[in-house]
């Protein structure tokens, strides 16, 4: 599979994780997630779990509060928790 804006494929041979990782930058802030393969049950669901959780950043990060256009800390720390959840 090819990857997508957001959403990059990692299938070295060399190292040990296969998966997507989750990568957006909003208002001075970068959130990254790696979605793996074997935990999610292969590539399809490794994908539909990162685009899902691509979606719910999305939404969270347009109505986040920002002040002189950088996110503020508490907006960048609840980012954090939701990208962790789930």
């Amino acid at each position: 599979m090819k990857s997508k804006r957001n959403l990059t494929r990692f299938t070295y041979e060399t190292t040990a994780f296969q998966g997507w990782r989750l990568c957006i930058s909003r208002g001075g802030a970068t959130f990254t997630r790696y979605f793996s393969d074997r935990e999610l049950g292969g590539e399809r669901k490794s994908l539909k779990a990162a685009e899902a959780k691509l979606a719910e950043m999305k939404a969270f990060l347009d109505g986040a509060p920002r002040k002189d256009g950088k996110m503020t800390p508490a907006a960048v720390k609840n980012g954090q928790k939701l990208l962790k959840a789930g």
